[in-house]
């Protein structure tokens, strides 16, 4: 059965309507994941979010860090299990498939991390980015020093949360609009 036939509730700006800059954008989507993300089509309808929203994820997904693009996909999944964003579970479990190579990790962090096997780096992350998810007012000392235990930086603690507030804010968006994932994203890196 497929998912809903919409990209969200609200309505959504035809492409060539939008200023050049934007259309721009879209047309290197298109060449560099074969589409345009539902999520930056939505967004289209304010073009100046739409703006911001594409130059924070860029900076804080693909820019410099001491964590790895697999970590921060990871934590945008484990985050998005915990607001139960349909989008973000299955964009972003999709890019945990193809960039761990791993069909199954994809599945177990959209569905429960906790059964995953990972590193105690992967495990301190994934825990932190749910307790600032879940019970935000209850971090402290202690939670910041098992993420140092295990080799973050200040800088990288710094990410961590800006990761994990990013998606917090998107998965809500996402929610608030009813957005659905570009259907392609559910085939993604299937095949062990």
């Amino acid at each position: 059965m497929p998912q809903p036939d919409h990209v969200m509730k609200l309505p959504v700006p035809n492409e060539t309507e939008l200023e050049e800059d934007l259309q721009t954008y879209f047309q290197k989507c298109r060449e560099k994941l074969g589409l345009v993300p539902y999520v930056l089509q939505a967004y289209a309808l304010r073009p100046e979010k739409l703006r911001a929203f594409g130059r924070m994820y860029n900076d804080l997904m693909l820019g410099e860090s001491g964590l790895t693009k697999l970590e921060r996909e990871m934590v945008a999944v484990v985050v998005s299990n915990v607001n139960r964003c349909y989008y973000c579970l299955v964009a972003h479990g999709a890019a945990v498939r193809e960039l761990s190579g791993d069909p199954q990790l994809g599945e177990m962090l959209a569905m429960n991390y906790r059964v995953a096997e990972l590193s105690q780096r992967q495990r301190a992350l994934l825990d932190f980015a749910c307790k600032l998810t879940e019970t935000p007012h209850l971090i402290s000392d202690a939670d910041r020093r098992r993420l140092f235990d295990v080799g973050l930086s200040d800088e990288d603690v710094f990410d961590l949360c800006t990761v994990v507030g990013f998606f917090n804010m998107s998965n809500r968006v996402a929610s608030g609009t009813d957005m659905m994932p570009n259907p392609e994203y559910h085939a993604v890196s299937r095949q062990s």
